[in-house]
């Protein structure tokens, strides 16, 4: 796994300069408006965002909050430092999302936005994101996946390795089903559709 992941981090070193641009299609498609509701779920007063890539949530967060970002791409974290640069409040970290440094129940909230089509061993990593959020803590995702529609899903599988290779994102991966598998109850677990059945919020009370 170690060199899968050191190969999807420098995929996305080596993209990091036109990174914004590739994903400017589904910034047109609302993201704004999703990122807002993304940051209004937040509970408490300190934050992680797991994955935080250039920078594209920074605008969004209140400066009454103490935020940590982490991501495994030094050359994206560069482009996030630079958009950066005037907020006290938050603090941006070279870190693998799959062995974070931080303690048990370190964080109120933890969020993602679209990291998890990306993260090598996404059940690691949520596991991990289990372990750092607070007892009864909480977890919110905005998160693109595969459609459980029979057409839809199966066209993403046959084009996921378009993706895959260009930067290492999965665009079929199933969410849902690895957060159940990384120890999030189903009834802890609760997600609305964006964007049919493939743009979800999920939001996680974290019962340990």
């Amino acid at each position: 796994m170690k060199n899968k992941s050191e190969k999807i981090k420098n995929r996305y070193n080596r993209i990091s300069k036109i990174y914004d641009i590739l994903e400017s299609p589904m910034e047109s498609m609302s993201m704004g408006k999703w990122r807002e509701l993304l940051i209004e779920k937040i509970e408490g007063e300190k934050i992680l965002e797991v994955g935080i890539g250039t920078g594209k949530n920074l605008d969004y967060y209140p400066s009454d909050l103490n935020i940590t970002g982490i991501d495994f791409s030094e050359k994206m974290l560069e482009k996030a430092k630079q958009k950066n640069s005037n907020k006290d409040n938050i603090k941006i970290i070279e870190m693998d999302a799959e062995n974070m440094e931080f303690d048990d129940n370190t964080f109120d909230t933890v969020i993602t936005s679209c990291v998890f089509c990306s993260v090598p061993d996404p059940i690691k990593g949520l596991k991990e994101i289990r372990r750092v959020c607070k007892n009864n803590g909480k977890i919110i995702m905005l998160e693109h996946m595969r459609s459980d529609k029979k057409v839809i899903g199966g066209f993403m599988d046959i084009i996921n390795f378009i993706p895959v290779n260009i930067w290492g994102a999965n665009i079929n991966r199933r969410t849902i089903n690895n957060l159940k598998k990384a120890g999030f109850k189903k009834e802890h677990i609760e997600d609305m559709n964006l964007w049919s059945d493939i743009v979800k919020l999920i939001e996680i009370r974290n019962q340990k």
